[in-house]
């Protein structure tokens, strides 16, 4: 993808990660935060994917000048997002649940946090830094800079369901961060971005589309 971009002269935005920053010991997490990643764990393939894919685009950058931004998206939901599978995230997760008036499964103690961007606004916010040229070469966080726990996030989702569900705790996959918040003041100073959906909205509209 970047030697084909670097031949027509193109625009390549890169969707990176929050990931990239592992189990982050600076909150809310800035760009330059090199991160705190275990090479080898269980979530590697991902993390160091998408690590050394930033690594290579900005490779292209330096030596060709490729038209590059790399997005570091933080926890996006809304509708059509997946329940299911190895790749249910816990929103859609914890809807599925309610709905159906079954146990919400929390992870840990819950009060791991992360913050939940509506999807417009993640789309909203990349198409702006694809737009932008003053994105170009750089590396730019996309999220919300609200802190939530997850326990806050399924007591919320059993609240706006109306749901009969109980809270059952399991224990905490290896690796799982502690934390997850972004630094924003980048994306908003280059593209005058900030997410327009608040997170009881967001959780509103995506609960109605599930029913």
């Amino acid at each position: 993808m970047a030697e084909l971009a670097r031949k027509n002269d193109a625009t390549l935005l890169f969707a990176s990660t929050s990931e990239v920053y592992g189990d982050a010991e600076v909150v809310p997490t800035p760009e330059s935060y090199w991160g705190k990643v275990n090479p080898i764990g269980p979530r590697s393939c991902y993390d160091e994917g998408k690590r050394f894919a930033e690594a290579l685009f900005m490779a292209y950058y330096k030596q060709y000048g490729l038209d590059v931004k790399i997005a570091r998206i933080f926890n996006s939901f809304g509708p059509r997002l997946r329940e299911d599978g190895l790749y249910g995230r816990a929103v859609s997760r914890f809807i599925k649940q309610a709905l159906a008036n079954e146990p919400i499964t929390v992870y840990g103690d819950g009060k791991q946090t992360r913050s939940f961007c509506y999807i417009t606004d993640t789309i909203t916010g990349l198409m702006m830094l694809t737009l932008s040229e003053k994105a170009k070469g750089e590396v730019v966080n996309v999220g919300n800079a609200k802190e939530v726990t997850i326990l806050q996030l399924a007591e919320k989702i059993k609240e706006l369901s109306k749901s009969r569900s109980q809270l059952t705790f399991h224990p905490l996959p290896k690796d799982d961060p502690k934390r997850r918040c972004p630094d924003t003041s980048k994306i908003e100073k280059i593209v005058m971005w900030k997410p327009s959906v608040s997170f009881e909205e967001g959780l509103k509209r995506t609960i109605s589309w599930f029913s």
